[in-house]
């Protein structure tokens, strides 16, 4: 970095710290995004296929907002070194808190499940696979594949390793399940439904749009100046967002309403 744009972000550090404002915040995170695509790439390399990388450049970009607003000009530490633990530690948070089940994978498995339990009631002992089959109207083929699906949503190595660390010890599935004690378990799952349904089909810039306008309180032309974007694309885009946001709601409801009328009949 040239000796004139180091002058320039240090004002720019020094003002903010003086003075916050979220169109200095904004600039400071055009100036250290890079480090978030550093870290979130890194990490990515070493997980398992189905982690979206968005997911990970997302929660990044957040671990950064909140290192900027809590780094300390005075303990002669370069901004560089100290974020990238808290990028790293907010990308794993994200982590932790990710479902990798697929919804329609776990509910086809909970059908089996289901079917397997009603035959064994009719039967008085265990279904084998082709009346479970039959009774699925799938193939052999599809049935050997929602099996495999199904124990995968049940079964998971504890050991298995998800990815290596600067350190000597390596994050396994052990390291990144959630602790739900203390937890009401109908709220966890309202909650997580609650994220699924908000951000299904999101791009990371449409997610940070949702979070930045309405958790952060930015207005559109800081929000276009933190993505790179002009202001009226980011309007553009909300309103984008909202409109399917409402749609899947409304189908969502629906198919919820065809649940509840076939449970009554």
């Amino acid at each position: 970095m040239a000796s004139t744009e180091k002058e320039s972000i240090m004002h720019v550090w020094l003002e903010y710290k003086k003075t916050p404002s979220q169109l200095l915040r904004n600039r400071l995170m055009e100036e250290y995004l890079p480090l978030v695509k550093y870290n979130a790439e890194r990490i990515y390399a070493k997980l398992p296929d189905e982690v979206d990388l968005d997911d990970l450049h997302s929660a990044g970009t957040f671990g950064l907002m909140d290192a900027i607003d809590a780094f300390d000009l005075e303990r002669g530490v370069k901004f560089s070194t100290y974020c990238a633990p808290r990028i790293r530690g907010a990308i794993l948070d994200e982590l932790r808190s990710m479902d990798w089940v697929p919804r329609l994978v776990r509910s086809r498995a909970h059908k089996l499940d289901q079917t397997c339990k009603d035959l064994e009631a009719e039967f008085g002992r265990a279904a084998n696979d082709e009346e479970i089959a039959a009774r699925m109207g799938i193939n052999e083929d599809e049935y050997i594949k929602l099996k495999r699906d199904a124990t995968a949503v049940s079964l998971v190595s504890l050991s298995r390793k998800w990815f290596e660390t600067d350190s000597q010890k390596d994050i396994c599935e052990i390291d990144v399940l959630e602790d739900k004690r203390g937890e009401n378990p109908l709220e966890e799952i309202q909650r997580r439904d609650l994220k699924d349904a908000l951000t299904k089909g999101l791009s990371r810039a449409e997610k940070l749009i949702l979070v930045l306008y309405y958790y952060e309180e930015m207005t559109m032309k800081e929000i276009g100046s933190t993505l790179d974007l002009s202001e009226s694309r980011v309007s553009q885009m909300h309103s984008s967002i909202l409109a399917r946001l409402k749609a899947q709601m409304n189908h969502q409801r629906e198919e919820f309403e065809m649940v509840l009328n076939e449970q009554r009949e």
